[in-house]
């Protein structure tokens, strides 16, 4: 150790009157400021069009592309078809939203199940839509998408009354620990 302190001490001594240590002009440090102060205005534009850019963007997506998540209205059904359909899914939305809102690590598993159910019932809504679609209104089209329509709430409010009775069986075990 000492070995390579005296080489780095030897080398910097070989060095010492070949140091630039010759002192700045006064208006360097001013004329440095001000292009510091330049920079940071230029930087401050960069972020607000980055940032205006960015809503415009946003905002163009929310215009032409609508959401997909919205309910497709029936096209060639009648008004009385139409307002079903209507009723019956709000009836559902409303009640999907009451599970998730259930959701908790001691019935995740039910709320999870009944979703992936929920979507394999929307699947075969869609495909009945889509029949009352290409082959118009009929007596068994109808009453298929009510069955499905019915089916789905019935399922719901099945899968309501399940969260509610483990809440309350939870509820109950606690009491009993007391």
């Amino acid at each position: 150790m000492k070995n390579e302190n005296e080489k780095l001490d030897q080398l910097f001594e070989n060095l010492e009157n070949q140091w630039d240590v010759q002192e700045l002009n006064e208006q360097h440090f001013k004329r440095f400021s001000e292009k510091m102060v330049l920079k940071k205005r230029k930087r401050n534009f960069g972020l607000i069009y980055s940032i205006a850019a960015s809503v415009v963007v946003m905002l163009g997506i929310a215009l032409f592309y609508p959401n997909a998540e919205k309910h497709k209205e029936l096209k060639f059904a009648s008004k009385e078809t139409k307002q079903t359909d209507s009723i019956f899914t709000v009836l559902i939305e409303h009640q999907l939203e009451q599970i998730k809102a259930k959701k908790s690590p001691e019935n995740e598993k039910i709320v999870n199940d009944a979703l992936l159910q929920m979507k394999a019932l929307d699947s075969d809504y869609e495909k009945i839509k889509h029949e009352l679609e290409v082959n118009g209104e009929s007596k068994p089209i109808i009453y298929a998408m009510i069955s499905n329509l019915q089916t789905r709430i019935s399922f719901l409010q099945n899968v309501l009354q399940r969260i509610e009775e483990t809440e309350k069986l939870k509820n109950l075990k606690d009491e009993k620990t007391i």
